[in-house]
C-alpha cells in the first residue's frame, strides 16, 4: 500500500480517454444504482467539469 494518491493526474494538454462516451457511462453506472440519469445538457457539463476536477491536476487540487 502506498501514501500517495492515485489522483489527481498529471493536466494533459488533450486525452483521448476523457471522451462523451465516459460521460454517458458514468451516467449509466448513476442510473444502475438508483440516481437519476444526469440527460440535460447542463447536467452532463457539470458532470464534466466535476469528473475532470477529480482526474486531473489544476491549481485548486495540485499535490504539494
Amino acid at each position: 500500500m502506498t501514501d500517495q494518491n492515485a489522483y489527481p493526474l498529471p493536466r494533459p494538454d488533450a486525452d483521448r480517454r476523457f471522451t462523451f462516451g465516459l460521460l454517458i457511462d458514468i451516467a449509466d453506472q448513476f442510473a444502475k444504482h438508483g440516481y437519476p440519469r444526469p440527460i440535460h445538457a447542463t447536467d452532463l457539463v457539470a458532470l464534466q467539469q466535476a469528473l475532470f476536477g477529480f482526474l486531473y491536476a489544476t491549481d485548486h487540487n495540485a499535490p504539494r
